[in-house]
């Protein structure tokens, strides 16, 4: 347990008041150590798993990755039921491991063709590439075997894959992907890149919040408003992203900086400069924030995440 306890270091850090910032990192660190807890007792149950294959689930898994989705899953489960149950956990982890599976295969040579990834060298780096393509492969499909297993409630388990499946799917992250590698080196347009980060990012976190909330017993009206407060944190994490690219250094963010522009992607900072792009990012974080906002105190988490997301250095 030991290299999996390690990975709630991953601090997303941040403005703002020193009591509120210090209570927001310890509740992001408590619920990123829940999940590795989880993704560790998943990972142990796998014992058919070839040898070589494993070890480089458990590589890439145990990165010092953020775990801002499960994080958001578990929040919008607690959000609406007061406490986080074994479904959100099942929930959190499988969007982990969706999300870890797009980064192994958004490293590839095919794809951005990156060495270094949370800190580390990527997965087709620390092994080879056949071995990262069926590790990418493993974590997508494993995640949808937990869902369909480990979910107390059928109806549950259905939602939970239907919508992991369609933020994943073709419509969804893939969509975003390939509309991202079809505009390199390209005159994009912001429109083209909404449409890129909607379906590459903020999908996911729409579909995390989903989810989460869902797990939690959540009315219709909830799930809808999480949905578009995901939809939005997501975006402007995308943004974020874009920006820091541009101004962190690779030690500092865990990955290869600048690679976006040697890459010719067309980013937010591309497009519309880096004041403006920062203008929509607070603009988003804002949005995201008054739709919360009618729950009152109880959202109050969830509005720090906002704050969070648009303030993070890394």
């Amino acid at each position: 347990m030991t290299e999996a306890r390690a990975l709630n270091d991953a601090e997303i850090p941040f403005c703002g008041q020193p009591e509120k910032t210090d209570a927001f990192s310890a509740g992001l660190n408590q619920k990123a150590q829940q999940v590795n807890d989880v993704l560790e007792g998943l990972l142990a149950e796998q014992v058919d798993v070839e040898s070589d294959l494993k070890k480089a689930l458990e590589y890439t898994l145990h990165g010092k990755g953020k775990r801002i989705r499960a994080a958001l899953a578990l929040w919008c489960c607690e959000f609406v039921s007061g406490e986080v149950n074994r479904d959100a956990e099942i929930a959190a982890a499988a969007i982990e491991m969706v999300h870890t599976y797009s980064l192994i295969h958004d490293d590839l040579p095919a794809m951005d063709d990156d060495d270094m990834r949370r800190g580390k060298p990527t997965c087709h780096r620390a092994f080879d590439e056949a071995t990262a393509i069926l590790a990418g492969d493993a974590l997508l499909t494993l995640a949808f075997e937990v869902l369909s297993e480990k979910v107390g409630r059928p109806d549950v388990a259905v939602e939970l894959i239907s919508r992991l499946a369609r933020a994943a799917g073709p419509a969804g992250m893939i969509a975003g992907q390939m509309a991202d590698l079809k505009a390199e080196n390209g005159c994009g347009t912001e429109e083209l890149l909404k449409f890129i980060h909607t379906n590459k990012t903020a999908k996911m976190f729409r579909c995390a919040a989903a989810c989460g909330a869902i797990c939690g017993g959540a009315d219709k009206t909830q799930v809808e408003m999480l949905c578009e407060y995901g939809l939005k944190i997501g975006l402007g994490f995308q943004i974020a992203d874009d920006i820091l690219d541009v101004c962190a250094s690779s030690e500092h963010l865990g990955k290869t900086a600048g690679k976006d522009t040697k890459a010719g992607k067309i980013t937010y900072p591309s497009i519309m400069g880096l004041k403006k792009a920062r203008e929509l990012e607070k603009k988003l974080a804002k949005e995201a924030i008054a739709v919360i906002e009618p729950f009152g105190p109880k959202a109050d988490t969830l509005s720090q995440l906002a704050k969070a997301l648009f303030e993070r250095t890394k």
